[in-house]
């Protein structure tokens, strides 16, 4: 399919033709040659286009998940409201589903509290055990270590006046030992708190925090699985029913009540009739001037004398060949007028408005020619002379020309 241009000038005033012939003075006259008047109108430059008429807005709806259909609540060409509920699948064994989820939940909600209960009371029985020193209790024990020490010292040196046997020396013997125990129970301390050596009840403690940790951790896993299949449940049992996403028209009902369906069934066609768009082919000469936000013309093959106006959305990057022509595919979208009887697969043509102009000059396309250099001139009728004369032109539809400089309302000018 070959694009084409169409045009629609308004014209202000009417075209005069004459003739031209030679004057005795060399000149040329007006006599044989066609002439035409310069005159203001509307131009309009268009690229053809043609196909069928789609809907923008459609859907086919199917259900989230497999079952057996409960209830079809409409039918073909029914109108629809967002929101609507259009059918439902039995329900029985997604709500038990549901139920068991609930329970579930709300089990491992109960077991999670229990784990922190239980990791808190760990945390705080290993604070109680745990002792803590600041630096003046590790120096308040270094000087119970050195008084200790010279008691021991000096416990000595009373023994070692004592002959062993002799009266006075077993009791100064029990002396020393007291000493040494005392000194071994100030150093035992003192290292405790330099080396921070765990007792045995310690140990306990940490291994109880550490199993109450593991505890906590096992609870909030079961309780994420249980959210995840709470929130599958609560997701199965709102799929098993069909809403509206929009306003429309239900244009194809496909199963039955009682049908047994899986996900990929298709259950209703819904459309929204006034959403259509016409995919028009454009040939691939006249598609680089197509741009998105032109306006259209559209006319309808079955609905004559319906023209329609609408917007260029958008423009296919992708070709087709059909018999060795290329189009490219251009959406064409547009407001569907009430009872206008449009519908989808219906054959329209589009004229695009790729240039336009409104009260501007206008002279035959036939009235322009090119100079040596290449520049615009006309012919114009002046005082039943004929004189060439450079112009500057604007946009053409291959009918008319728009004059921008050169020319003035009501001159007229040769037509070749």
């Amino acid at each position: 399919m070959k694009g084409w241009r169409v045009v629609t000038v308004l014209l202000l005033s009417l075209v005069i033709t004459g003739a031209i012939s030679c004057n005795p003075f060399g000149g040329e006259e007006e006599g044989t040659k066609e002439i035409a008047e310069v005159v203001r109108g509307d131009l309009m430059v268009t690229i053809s286009g043609s196909g069928n008429i789609e809907v923008a807005n459609e859907i086919k709806l199917t259900f989230g998940v497999a079952g057996k259909i409960d209830r079809i609540y409409v039918g073909e060409n029914d109108e629809v409201k967002k929101g609507d509920v259009l059918a439902k699948l039995e329900t029985t064994d997604l709500e038990l589903a549901l139920a068991q989820a609930q329970v579930a939940r709300t089990k491992a909600a109960v077991d999670i509290t229990q784990a922190q209960v239980t990791l808190q009371t760990a945390e705080y029985n290993l604070e109680q055990t745990e002792e803590t020193y600041t630096l003046s209790d590790i120096k308040a024990a270094q000087a119970d270590v050195d008084t200790v020490r010279r008691d021991f010292e000096d416990a000595l040196w009373t023994l070692s006046k004592y002959d062993p046997g002799t009266p006075g020396w077993d009791e100064q013997q029990k002396l020393v030992n007291q000493a040494r125990l005392r000194l071994n129970a100030a150093e035992d301390t003192l290292d405790a708190m330099l080396l921070g050596t765990d007792t045995q009840e310690m140990a306990i403690k940490k291994s109880q925090v550490e199993a109450a940790r593991h505890s906590l951790e096992l609870a909030e896993e079961s309780l994420a699985l249980a959210d995840q299949s709470l929130a599958q449940a609560e997701k199965n049992l709102r799929e098993a029913t069909i809403t509206a996403p929009f306003d429309g028209v239900v244009a194809d009902v496909a199963v039955d009540e009682k049908d047994t369906i899986t996900t990929a069934t298709k259950i209703i066609h819904l459309i929204d009739p006034g959403s259509m768009e016409l995919k028009a082919e454009v040939d691939e000469i006249d598609v680089t001037g197509v741009m998105p936000g032109q306006k259209a013309i559209i006319e309808l093959d079955a609905l004559v004398g319906l023209p329609i106006e609408g917007k260029v959305s958008s423009v296919s990057l992708l070709s087709r060949e059909e018999g060795g022509v290329i189009t490219y595919d251009v959406t064409i979208e547009f407001e569907t007028p009430e009872n206008s009887g449009i519908r989808t697969g219906m054959s329209a043509t589009a004229d695009i408005v790729i240039a336009e102009r409104t009260n501007v000059l206008l002279v035959p396309d036939r009235a322009v020619k090119q100079d040596n250099q290449g520049n615009s001139v006309v012919e114009v009728s002046v005082n039943g002379q004929i004189e060439g004369r450079p112009v500057v032109t604007g946009i053409s539809d291959g009918f008319q020309t728009e004059i921008i400089e050169g020319l003035e309302e009501g001159e007229t000018v040769v037509r070749n």
